[in-house]
């Protein structure tokens, strides 16, 4: 879907957008062009709610409009005739980040270089596993995946991270990848990311993506709580109690000029400070990767995901996020609440995230092959994807129960009372094997527990 505001850009000034190879307009139109004039009348008795929604927002009073944003070239894999009988015109369902950067340049380049970005490439990971085979099967039978696909994971995963978007016969959109506004979509053009993820459509507030419940429809739950983490601390207390003191819709939105009762994710993550402009690159103010089982520096996991920002090392990220910090809070307060953060992440690194690895790598030759297969497994999953992101998240956001009872309480209790006995059992029930390479094994297992148990942040378990 390229190109697609070409019909009102000639004469403008054009600049190239950086990565995507579109162009950027400099102006918004004088007046709503006759195509748009021409979807309006239509929409406007048969999808009446998408008119009203556009009508409030700022696109409709800088008329830019229906076809501005769904025109479609000749030779777009989703470009299709619409109403070929009355309007005939060349238009796509899917508006992506490239059709966005025509106008919002520094956003879109922002966005699609961001981990938001390569959310859809959960396909490599254990969390689909999860939903295309142990928790789903194939039943789910469209002209895209005529072998059949999950529904657990269409209904679930991919409407968060984003799907792959399968174009069909004449640019219609495969039901199995659409609708789906997940962050991370990949979509036919060959762009990554979904703006109405956020902004959604078709008023694209710019308030209601400042509202942590806008955040709040991926990041919450048991493996990611940040909503309910937001909510229980002195932030999210101080959101809800003046709310109507921040001024979501407000252009500028500087913290601590513009406003200073409470901060929002988008504050933190993503707003504007005195010195430091509002940005759409939601990493570039984390210093702790705390996703994967052992937490790692950002620039480490950027790398894996081949982003720029690989070469923007840790220490200026936090240089960043303090700013934020210090527009509302002392500096000694602000290096303090680090030493405590740094010292939770140090913890979990070391008492639980790098012995757990350890133990069950050293069981591996002793576990059934298919993933997922074996008790110990989910153990350890939940240990590291559900209860230690917990703590480490509650922890960067200030939220002592869900750092406690949700994180190092559950951290604990199922390491001691779950994995080591599941670990002693395997041990157990190999340790005599007539197979020597699984009695070997079970030794190993033997001696890799002992060594963990015998370490001081586990003696107490040993009675010593």
């Amino acid at each position: 879907m390229t190109g697609r505001c070409w019909f009102w850009v000639i004469g403008l000034v054009f600049i190239s957008m950086q990565n995507t190879g579109l162009a950027a307009v400099k102006s918004a139109p004088s007046e709503l062009s006759e195509e748009t004039k021409e979807c309006v009348k239509c929409h406007q008795k048969h999808n009446p709610g998408i008119v009203q929604e556009w009508g409030k927002s700022k696109h409709y009073g800088a008329n830019v409009g229906c076809y501005e944003c769904h025109a479609a070239e000749q030779g777009d894999v989703d470009a299709y005739i619409h109403d070929d009988k009355k309007v005939k015109k060349l238009v796509a369902i899917l508006v992506t980040p490239k059709d966005c950067g025509n106008c919002h340049e520094k956003a879109a380049r922002e966005m699609t270089n961001s981990r938001h970005a390569k959310a859809g490439h959960i396909i490599d990971s254990l969390d689909n596993l999860l939903a295309e085979v142990v928790e789903g099967n194939r039943a789910m039978v469209t002209a895209g995946f005529p072998g059949g696909n999950s529904a657990a994971a269409v209904n679930g995963c991919w409407q968060c991270h984003g799907s792959r978007v399968k174009v069909l016969k004449d640019g219609q959109l495969d039901p199995a990848t659409y609708p789906n506004s997940g962050i991370g979509r990949i979509n036919p053009d060959g762009s990554e990311g979904s703006c109405s993820a956020c902004h959604s459509r078709h008023a694209f507030s710019t308030a209601q993506a400042r509202e942590p419940d806008n955040c709040g429809k991926c990041h919450l739950g048991p493996d990611h709580p940040q909503k309910e983490i937001y909510e229980e601390s002195k932030h999210g207390i101080a959101y809800k109690a003046y709310k109507d003191e921040l001024k979501l819709d407000s252009a500028k939105w500087i913290v601590g000029v513009d406003y200073t009762a409470a901060p929002t994710c988008a504050t933190c993550h993503m707003g504007a400070t005195k010195d430091q402009p509002s940005s759409h690159n939601v990493g570039d103010r984390i210093s702790w990767t705390n996703r994967p089982p052992v937490s790692v520096r950002p620039e480490t996991m950027d790398a894996k995901m081949g982003l720029a920002s690989a070469n923007l090392k840790w220490e200026e990220r936090r240089k960043n996020m303090k700013d934020v910090c210090d527009a509302c809070h002392s500096e000694n307060h602000t290096e303090q609440f680090y030493i405590q953060y740094d010292a939770l992440i140090e913890l979990y690194n070391e008492k639980y995230a790098k012995p757990g690895k350890a133990l069950m790598k050293a069981a591996k030759p002793l576990l059934k092959p298919a993933k997922f297969s074996n008790k110990v497994e989910w153990t350890w999953f939940e240990l590291w994807h559900h209860e230690g992101r917990r703590a480490r998240m509650a922890a960067s956001m200030q939220a002592p129960d869900y750092t406690h009872w949700h994180g190092t309480y559950d951290l604990a209790k199922h390491f001691y009372t779950k994995m080591v006995p599941e670990l002693e059992h395997l041990i157990e029930e190999h340790r005599d094997s007539t197979d020597p390479a699984k009695a070997q094994a079970a030794r190993d297992l033997q001696n890799k527990l002992n060594e963990v148990l015998g370490n001081d942040d586990h003696k107490w378990y040993l009675g010593q």
